[in-house]
């Protein structure tokens, strides 16, 4: 898979960023990741001989130049983002201030020989679905929140870089994606501790909000596969489930697979950003990734083993 190419990732110490690092540092690739851990963490950071770390924010230029222009990166894969409901709720500017970091990365890829650029969009540009399943090329534009305007414009200056400069790039839209290193602020990892430590578990409103919820290594390796195809270069791919579960469905099989005695219990609906359904149309993933999905059950039991094993 790896030519000893170098590969760049912002956001490298959250979720994915951290997971897609390991990966590729197991193919044999160069990996330099960058981090200001506002939603990271540096446990979540890799350990091994091909991987270097710095700590900056991609939204700072001059810092950015420094790693860029001294390392030569084949490939980058642009992470970083302010993430999480509530937190992108309370800190709208932040989040708006991500597209200086989205033109940071562009310009500097263009300037510096990169090969191809992926971009971390999000289910988000869905805003409330007018149709299901969710279509790639079918997005009404009618996301209001500063997170969903900012993956919008994200992906239109990339698709720009390209139509302007040639410069090659991916879009990966991003619906719930699961993990050992995900933060407890969401869904499954918060109710999860909620259900292993005997804990009521909270849902916002009643509980009907359709979601689907997908393994880290899914999305890890469908990202890959496509990335590395130059086939399947300057397009959109919706990365996720499509199995849905209501948020009322996902507490309840929690339960049952912990054995907890939790109790359900509903608080206020969130007043915005919870929609209400979401469920991609991921033929095109399933095509390229061509194996079955990590079923829910199945992964959230790798995640009571993973934190089982933490606590030994």
């Amino acid at each position: 898979m790896s030519e000893n190419n170098k590969i760049l990732i912002t956001g490298v110490a959250g979720n994915v960023g951290s997971a897609l690092a390991n990966y590729l540092l197991a193919n044999k690739y160069e990996v330099v990741g960058v981090d200001n851990f506002s939603t990271g963490a540096i446990s979540k950071l890799p350990v091994h001989d091909n991987f270097t770390f710095v700590k900056l924010d991609v939204n700072d230029i001059q810092a950015l130049s420094q790693v860029m222009l001294s390392r030569q990166f084949d490939y980058v894969f642009h992470y970083a983002a302010v993430v999480g409901v509530q937190r992108t709720l309370d800190n709208p500017i932040n989040v708006l201030n991500d597209i200086q970091g989205i033109k940071n990365i562009l310009e500097l890829s263009k300037n510096t020989g990169v090969k191809k650029v992926a971009f971390s969009s999000s289910s988000e540009v869905y805003g409330e679905p007018v149709s299901l399943p969710q279509i790639e090329n079918i997005t009404p534009l009618n996301s209001k929140l500063p997170y969903a305007v900012v993956k919008n414009v994200g992906e239109a200056y990339f698709k720009s870089y390209h139509q302007e400069y040639g410069l090659d790039y991916v879009i990966f839209r991003f619906f719930n994606t699961y993990g050992p290193n995900q933060s407890e602020d969401f869904v499954i990892p918060k109710l999860l501790r909620q259900a292993l430590h005997g804990k009521d578990i909270t849902i916002y409103g009643d509980g009907c909000q359709s979601r689907t919820f997908c393994y880290i290594d899914d999305n890890i390796e469908a990202s890959c596969a496509i990335f590395f195809n130059d086939e399947f270069s300057n397009d959109v791919y919706n990365i996720g489930s499509d199995k849905v579960y209501s948020v009322k469905e996902l507490a309840e099989l929690l339960v049952k697979v912990t054995g907890s005695d939790s109790k359900l219990i509903h608080l206020p609906a969130l007043e915005e950003g919870d929609m209400t359904r979401r469920q991609p149309d991921i033929s095109k993933m399933k095509a390229i990734l061509n194996r079955e999905l990590v079923p829910l059950e199945e992964g959230i039991q790798k995640l009571i083993n993973f934190y089982s094993s933490k606590s030994e």
